[in-house]
């Protein structure tokens, strides 16, 4: 006889069930409860937490998950409790342009938030008494400097990668950038790339010594910042191990918006106009990106062996949503990391289980582009933002089970905007590039995509003009400081 498959309220019961008796801890009935299936298909909003005056770039919970961080175009900085949409302080970043990133840095009272912007600059804010804010500025990047990570539990330690391929390190106790290396392309690419145009960087939560860069190529780059010699004796500029899916490798036109690493140091990569793919430890090419060459990576940076075939496994693959017109994060979600997020072009957020890769949810939340996703550290509770001025949090509070539309269209090439791809700051930056769009329309072996470098020749001109033609001016502090 064949047995009746397990429903989602079946597991649920046996879990009260076995809490009552004794066979689960009240911490790992939490633990389930918030990893449960039941509660993804519920999700709503709950609160839209509308002050910003532009995009909202940037959204961060605390390590308690009471108060929400979120930065804007607006350039100010607002610290919400969430929960009852009150603004805590609301304040005015010092950056001369959109707010790219805003983090509290843990252990500090939620009083010590570290940014970073368009304008390139890295910056510190303190909190004082009675709302009093100081913002400093700690280093420059030459060029929009889009993410920052901390390092995990520590209220002093952070990195920023930025546009230049520049990736520094901070210590707030001496208020000190070191420039740790700019990142390289690989070598047949060096005489018309000269730098790898750096979008997202993660730290590994299970050995904070590792940390993963990405950006205007194919790879994903980890550094094991125990090889750096702080007396700048050695350069620190190679990896231990570049992530790629085999498919991409020496494809030109893709690059990567956005990297997490979960608990157990898996490592999810975000492309551009292509999908999102979860990486284990042991599917790296160690130091040399060449697939011939392929190693296995131990549980440290040093430990390292040829792989075998049968080890050559690949990636866990999500598809469905679209990632072709903005920097994209991506994020997992869960208790355990049980699930991987992200958002998309046509304004919705998707919702995957991590382990199969199997689309469950997918919401609508912004009229135009959902860019962020931010999950509760502790909670089934997601914030997220984009092109619109609010931030929404959802909570599983639906009464029903949500399923899935019927008109979700499977990710498909298309004509687009890849402005973000070519950065353009100064007409050494237009040269190179031109060089690069040039050398690829005239390659023999892809005269079928001559058409497609033309128009991103063209493109390509019409956005330095206008990055060359805007004024960036600084907002200075007004009467829209509020205070709890």
């Amino acid at each position: 006889m064949k047995k009746r498959a397990g429903t989602t309220a079946d597991k649920a019961v046996l879990n009260v069930w076995q809490r009552e008796v004794g066979d689960l801890s009240s911490r790992n009935f939490a633990h389930r409860l918030a990893a449960s299936e039941d509660l993804v298909l519920r999700l709503d909003i709950y609160k839209k937490l509308d002050k910003h005056r532009g995009c909202v770039n940037t959204v961060s919970f605390n390590a308690d998950g009471d108060i929400l961080v979120s930065g804007s175009d607006d350039r100010r900085v607002i610290l919400w409790d969430w929960e009852t949409e009150h603004i805590k302080l609301s304040f005015h970043s010092g950056h001369n342009n959109n707010v790219f990133q805003a983090k509290i840095m843990p252990y500090t009272d939620d009083r010590s938030i570290v940014t970073c912007a368009a304008d390139g600059q890295v910056r510190h804010a303190q909190i004082l008494e009675r709302g009093v804010v100081e913002t400093a500025l700690l280093a420059k990047h030459q060029g929009q400097a889009h993410k920052l990570a901390i390092e995990p539990g520590s209220p002093h330690i952070f990195y920023t990668c930025g546009e230049d391929g520049l990736v520094q390190h901070f210590d707030l106790r001496n208020r000190r950038a070191t420039q740790l290396f700019t990142c390289q392309p690989i070598a047949d690419r060096r005489n018309y790339m000269p730098v790898v145009h750096l979008n997202a960087i993660a730290i590994d939560p299970r050995n904070p010594n590792l940390f993963a860069v990405a950006g205007s190529d194919e790879y994903t780059r980890v550094y094991d910042i125990r090889m750096y010699k702080w007396d700048a004796s050695t350069e620190f500029g190679r990896p231990t191990d570049y992530f790629c899916p085999s498919h991409l490798i020496g494809d030109e036109k893709v690059g990567i918006t956005g990297l997490s690493f979960s608990d157990q140091s898996e490592l999810l990569v975000s492309y551009n106009d292509e999908f999102i793919y979860l990486f284990m430890r042991d599917m790296g090419f160690g130091p040399n990106p060449d697939p011939s060459s392929r190693v296995s990576m131990g549980s440290d940076a040093s430990e390292m062996r040829p792989m075998d075939d049968d080890e050559k496994t690949a990636p866990q693959v999500y598809k469905g949503h679209r990632n072709c017109e903005t920097v994209k994060g991506v994020s997992f979600f869960g208790p355990g990391c049980e699930y991987v997020v992200s958002g998309s072009d046509c304004g919705r957020i998707f919702i995957w289980k991590k382990k199969g890769g199997e689309l469950i949810r997918v919401m609508e939340a912004d009229k135009h582009v959902v860019n962020c996703i931010e999950p509760h550290p502790h909670a089934t509770v997601l914030a997220s933002s984009g092109i619109e001025t609010d931030i929404k949090i959802w909570t599983p509070k639906a009464l029903e089970r949500a399923t899935l539309p019927t008109n979700i269209e499977q990710l498909k090439p298309k004509a687009r905007s890849r402005s973000w791809m070519y950065p353009v700051a100064s007409p050494l930056d237009l040269m190179l590039q031109l060089f690069s769009l040039r050398r690829q329309r005239n390659s023999p072996e892809r005269n079928e995509e001559s058409s497609a470098a033309g128009r991103d020749l063209l493109e390509f001109i019409l956005t330095f003009n206008a990055n060359s033609d805007s004024d960036d001016g600084g907002d200075s502090s007004n009467r829209d400081d509020l205070f709890g």
